[in-house]
């Protein structure tokens, strides 16, 4: 079968063997797959510094219907994230968008959407802007949760349908460990629901935002870590609820 050529993005390898790795990488046209790169940790490697995680590349590759693995050929670096590794917090925030994108994708179905996801987060962290890591981050974390369609209703509850978002009076919103969506106050006493956190109005709004506005048109102005923390402790819960499993980075990230 002859090479397959596809614009990607690297999220993560493995060694594998004595000198090759497994590569995941999310093709713009193909969706997520994962290949062998033979002697790609060899010093003299043809793949070079193409593989590092997260960097935006032309990947050549033989793909066969029997086989889960891809045989890599070579790639092309388009993009690195280098100028990025000198930054803890934008690095860790790298480790969190592959880990959530090697999680959240299926194999072999193509996104189209989350690939420019990626490539708009991504962007956005080069720029230098003061605050761009977390704005990204929740950006991020937002949009992913929305594309793969985990995102609960976060105006309305969801034990009576009480209105959340009434312009006259926002009301008070709440989540659990146990369940998906956000309950009203009331609901909250009433509902069985544990241990629960809040999601503030300002955070609410703060993701009605982002629904319709590009990352490139926020301003990264004022956020710091305690930005939006509540609605990225949410995204998160949605995330290993679905996942059902513990993200790693997101630990490593509110730590940086």
């Amino acid at each position: 079968m002859p090479a397959r050529v596809s614009e990607a993005i690297v999220l993560q390898t493995y060694p594998f063997k004595e000198s090759d790795l497994v590569v995941s990488f999310l093709a713009r046209d193909a969706g997520k797959l994962r290949g062998i790169a033979k002697r790609a940790r060899r010093p003299k490697s043809s793949f070079g510094s193409g593989l590092e995680r997260l960097s935006q590349v032309k990947m050549s590759y033989f793909q066969r219907e029997t086989r889960e693995l891809v045989n890599l050929d070579s790639c092309d670096l388009i993009r690195s994230q280098f100028a990025l590794a000198g930054d803890y917090e934008a690095s860790v925030a790298l480790d969190y968008f592959a880990e959530i994108s090697e999680q959240l994708l299926p194999p072999a179905e193509p996104n189209e959407r989350h690939f420019r996801l990626l490539l708009a987060v991504l962007e956005h962290l080069r720029s230098n802007a003061p605050g761009r890591v977390w704005l990204s981050v929740a950006y991020f974390s937002y949009w992913a949760v929305q594309l793969a369609g985990i995102l609960p209703e976060l105006d309305a509850c969801l034990g009576c349908g009480t209105w959340l978002a009434n312009p006259e009076e926002p009301q008070q919103s709440f989540y659990s460990r146990f369940r998906s969506g956000l309950f009203c106050s009331q609901c909250r006493r009433t509902a069985g629901l544990g241990k629960t956190e809040e999601l503030t109005i300002t955070s609410r709004n703060i993701a009605a935002q982002m629904q319709h506005t590009p990352v490139a048109q926020l301003s990264p102005e004022g956020w710091e870590q305690k930005t939006a923390a509540d609605l990225r402790r949410f995204l998160v819960r949605q995330i290993e609820q679905h996942i059902e499993r513990k993200l790693i980075t997101a630990s490593a990230l509110e730590a940086a």
